[in-house]
């Protein structure tokens, strides 16, 4: 039984909370150090958990995060948290105090469910109006409490989670999520994918991503297992890839360079049969590497925002004759190369991917001003019409059709997978009392897709050499500058302000 978008149970879309049900009772659907859980077993714990969280906020829409690990509670709260009414906020279990407290903040959580020492490293005032607690005191209580919550059928333009992404300026903002964003979500990517009930999962981005999230739901709609992975160095993906006879294994390209840098026995490489990739282009050598090590495996290249969760894909039959092709359109979206004037662009012509469909978000979360600058209405010859996300991205259609990446039109780093705001890494720099001025700015890597490096002018008696563990303690490790090149003065350019292009080129000489 493989998904088809087509041929829905009932013909809509349901809430997501609904997905465990989609497997059959007693098939695997989860994988833990701890054991295996069925999909009866994942539902009544889904039910446990909704009841718990229902019982100690009662307020539908109120907004409940997770600062967690690949655990139980972290894979389950996507359903449990639309099934007692609320909303899931994930966070990034890299990222550290200064960024929990704004994501804690903006989006006005009443709890926070983390671990001991995550929640030891908070300072006071960090959790804001959150009430604060252990994970297994959650369990606990809700074993206490001995309720169970079933599946609900709330409208499914509900808002069902808030995901948090760098912008190219400021901090991170709060992308909303509906019911049907993520039931078509999972959908969609379970039915290109082409998983079975036979496949098994190995989930190895972090949940607060979009596609981290999307691995668990589409591959539960699809009524396969998923094997969630915090791994330390890629050996761990190996191994994990044996022990559980993973058939699906999903990366970012840095991750991807280092996984065909080990020793894979042709028998533990036999068993994937598809690999995907997200969270930045890949290269060409890339690709070769990929399909010489994994013969066997289709290799899906994927592109994707946040704000419409993922726009095109390329299908692996064409992947050797278009290697760095982003591909065409998923399911339930409509992508359109918009030209400079607003028409459609032309074959070959240089344009805007703007992305309408139902898997566009519904906004930022409290944010209209970058609301409206990133969610526009679709131009004219939008055959679905309605709001769509004007990517800022350039790209050109062939004329067989498929998509190629030009570049980006903003600021962003995209390192290790990650979306990485400047400004935030800029106005860590200053806090430290050590710098006077800072400009971060990504440079090409062949590992990390881009690697940071921060241009400084000093403080007056500045410590140089403090700098960096400075930020080590307040950034996650993926926002640490690789290199910091301190000045004596910043270049300026005809408008007054730092002339980043000028140290842009300068960096990349």
């Amino acid at each position: 039984m493989r998904a088809d978008p087509n041929s829905q149970p009932d013909g809509q879309p349901r809430p997501i909370d609904h997905l465990p049900l989609c497997g059959k009772d007693e098939a695997v659907a989860l994988v833990l150090r701890s054991g295996p859980l069925s999909y009866q077993a994942l539902n009544a714990r889904v039910g446990l958990l909704a009841a718990w969280l229902a019982e100690t906020i009662p307020e539908p829409g109120s907004r409940v995060a997770t600062w967690l690990p690949k655990s139980e509670l972290a894979c389950l709260m996507p359903l449990a948290a639309v099934r007692a009414g609320l909303v899931h906020v994930p966070v990034n279990p890299l990222l550290k105090r200064a960024q929990v407290a704004h994501i804690l903040a903006d989006s006005g959580a009443k709890l926070l469910i983390s671990n001991g020492a995550r929640l030891d490293s908070l300072a006071l005032g960090d959790a804001g109006n959150a009430t604060c607690i252990e994970e297994q005191a959650v369990w606990n209580a809700a074993a206490t409490l001995g309720k169970t919550l079933g599946p609900s059928y709330a409208p499914t333009d509900d808002l069902a989670a808030i995901l948090y992404t760098s912008g190219s300026t400021g901090k991170p903002k709060g992308v909303m999520l509906s019911h049907a964003n993520l039931w078509l979500g999972a959908v969609s990517v379970a039915y290109y994918l082409k998983i079975a009930p036979d496949d098994r999962v190995l989930a190895v981005m972090p949940l607060s991503f979009d596609y981290g999230q999307n691995q668990l739901l589409s591959s539960w709609y699809a009524g396969a297992s998923v094997v969630p992975l915090d791994y330390l160095v890629p050996r761990d993906v190996v191994k994990a890839v044996e022990r559980h006879g993973v058939t699906t294994l999903g990366a970012v390209p840095p991750l991807w360079l280092s996984l065909v840098e080990q020793d894979w026995p042709a028998e533990t490489a036999a068993k994937l049969r598809r690999l995907t990739n997200t969270g930045g282009a890949l290269t060409e050598s890339l690709v070769r590497r990929l399909r010489g090590q994994f013969p066997q495996a289709d290799l899906y290249a994927m592109y994707g925002l946040t704000e419409a969760f993922r726009s095109t894909y390329l299908d692996p039959a064409l992947v050797d004759a278009n290697p760095t092709s982003i591909g065409s359109a998923i399911p339930f979206a409509e992508i359109m190369v918009v030209a400079d004037d607003g028409t459609e662009a032309l074959s070959d012509q240089e344009g805007e991917l703007v992305h309408a469909g139902p898997l566009v978000a519904q906004g930022y979360w409290q944010d209209e001003a970058r609301t409206a600058e990133r969610f526009r209405p679709a131009p004219a010859f939008s055959k679905l019409g309605g709001m769509a996300v004007w990517s800022g991205d350039r790209v050109r259609r062939d004329a067989a059709g498929l998509l190629h990446f030009v570049g980006r039109r903003d600021a962003m780093i995209k390192t290790s997978g990650n979306r990485v705001s400047p400004q935030e890494v800029e106005d860590a720099a200053i806090v430290t009392g050590l710098v006077a001025e800072a400009v971060a700015l990504g440079v090409a890597d062949e590992k990390l897709g881009a690697a940071i490096h921060l241009v400084v002018r000093a403080a007056e008696g500045a410590d140089r050499d403090a700098l960096v563990p400075a930020l080590a303690r307040t950034l996650p490790n993926f926002m640490v500058p690789r290199a910091v090149h301190w000045r004596e003065a910043m270049p300026i350019g005809p408008n007054g302000k730092i002339d980043r292009v000028a140290l842009a080129a300068e960096l990349a000489a």
